[in-house]
């Protein structure tokens, strides 16, 4: 019998997650039970591996800069001497650009937060992501009181609608050269 009083049935166990009864054939239980470790690292290991994954030259930076490149306009990539470390930077134009992925940046963040509210470790997740939103804002802030023009596009715009987002930038350097 497993935890809830039903019977296994022969050549099977339960495997005994909190909050959990889930029946797996007995040879593949432990391979089962490894997936489902918490984490299996110290806090210093896993720190150590954290801190070796690196926020540059992601799939969308690369694809905005590729098509921005392509249209010849030159730019500065991460730059640190800014607020935030924008991902792209047209210096001439003082236009900073961020590329933000939706989960970690909190897009449409009331659906966001109710299916991680159902989700192991839900007070972390929620924390962060509300911390990457404030912070957001105060980089925007700044950047905007130095005379930066502050542009934020979401990963999946820039994969969809490449075009779209460099005719975005195109016009606030129409717009920045008219008011001059």
């Amino acid at each position: 019998m497993d935890q809830d009083g039903q019977v296994v049935p022969e050549g099977w166990k339960c495997a005994e997650t909190p909050g959990i009864s889930l029946r797996v054939k007995k040879g593949e239980l432990n391979k089962y039970e490894e997936n489902c470790k918490m984490d299996v690292l110290t806090p210093e290991q896993r720190h150590k591996n954290m801190s070796h994954i690196k926020n540059k030259n992601s799939k969308i930076e690369c694809v905005l800069r590729k098509a921005l490149w392509d249209k010849g306009f030159r730019y500065r990539k991460n730059c640190a001497e800014l607020p935030g470390k924008p991902d792209i930077v047209l210096t001439k134009h003082h236009i900073a650009i961020f590329c933000d992925s939706e989960f970690f940046h909190g897009k449409d963040f009331e659906n966001l937060e109710s299916q991680l509210k159902r989700s192991a470790n839900s007070d972390f997740w929620i924390d962060k992501i509300k911390r990457n939103m404030a912070r957001d804002v105060e980089v925007d802030i700044m950047l905007q009181n130095m005379n930066w023009t502050v542009v934020r596009f979401w990963g999946k715009d820039i994969i969809k609608n490449t075009d779209n987002c460099v005719r975005v930038i195109e016009s606030m350097i129409l717009e920045k050269s008219r008011s001059r």
